[in-house]
């Protein structure tokens, strides 16, 4: 795992990524090999589980940093992503300073957390067991989603909590719980985004968002987000093919 990440999110170095829906580690790989800053590999929304996330991560190498977006904040899925060689993981649903705190301690070794110990790939396998739980707690980057309107209300005691390195605004999920699903540019979702973006920079800590496009990639980095996670590999697949069959298509003869 590059164990730079966390030290260079921590200077404000900004982060282009993309999520990782696919399971297939030759996704990641491509993405990796276009340079990529990091990667989110999917295993909330994505159809596959702690193996194929394993090897997606083998496939990426130190290329670049993974994260593994976890299914849930519960401790369990934590300690597999990290297991496995993450470095670190996006912690969905964080919508207190409550379940802040417990995601940042199942990040790390007592005694600043509760993380199981056990050797797995991150530990090389046990052969490098005792070197990787010196660095550990200093390496591994906790970052956690605010895509909720109840976050947005505690995002001022969320980001207070030690041990919380980022966070990330997921603003489709955040639309949904303001019963505006998808309406992410509707006037009361984008001041819940501003809300969550003051609070964070205020606090001094980085700051990541999801957006779908270049455009709006480039606007949110002028505005201090330093953790970009540039749609899907989904998206940027479908959407390729999708130009260039309308590019090769020749025009429709006129009726």
């Amino acid at each position: 795992m590059p164990t730079d990440f966390k030290a260079r999110l921590a200077r404000g170095e900004t982060f282009i990524g993309a999520f990782i829906c696919l399971p297939a580690p030759e996704s990641a790989e491509i993405f990796a090999e276009l340079g990529f800053d990091w990667l989110i590999l999917d295993t909330e929304h994505g159809p596959y589980n702690e193996l194929t996330a394993q090897r997606m991560l083998q496939a990426v190498g130190r290329r670049c940093p993974c994260v593994v977006r976890v299914p849930s904040s519960e401790e369990v899925w934590i300690k597999k992503a990290l297991d496995i060689g993450a470095a670190g993981v996006l912690v969905p649903l964080v919508n207190t300073p409550e379940t802040a705190a417990r995601a940042a301690a199942a990040c790390r070794y007592a005694p600043e957390g509760v993380r199981g110990m056990g050797g797995a790939r991150a530990h090389r396998y046990g052969i490098g067991f005792a070197e990787y739980v010196a660095q550990a707690n200093r390496s591994i980057v906790t970052i956690i989603q605010a895509e909720h309107i109840t976050a947005v209300e505690n995002i001022e005691a969320i980001i207070e909590v030690p041990g919380v390195d980022a966070v990330f605004i997921g603003p489709y999920d955040l639309s949904a719980s303001m019963g505006k699903p998808g309406r992410v540019q509707d006037p009361e979702v984008q001041a819940a985004i501003r809300r969550v973006r003051d609070a964070v920079r205020r606090a001094g800590r980085p700051l990541g968002i999801y957006c779908s496009d270049a455009a709006a990639a480039r606007d949110f980095i002028r505005q201090g987000y330093t953790l970009i996670g540039l749609s899907t590999d989904l998206n940027h697949l479908a959407g390729a093919a999708a130009a260039a069959l309308a590019a090769a298509r020749p025009p429709r003869p006129e009726a």
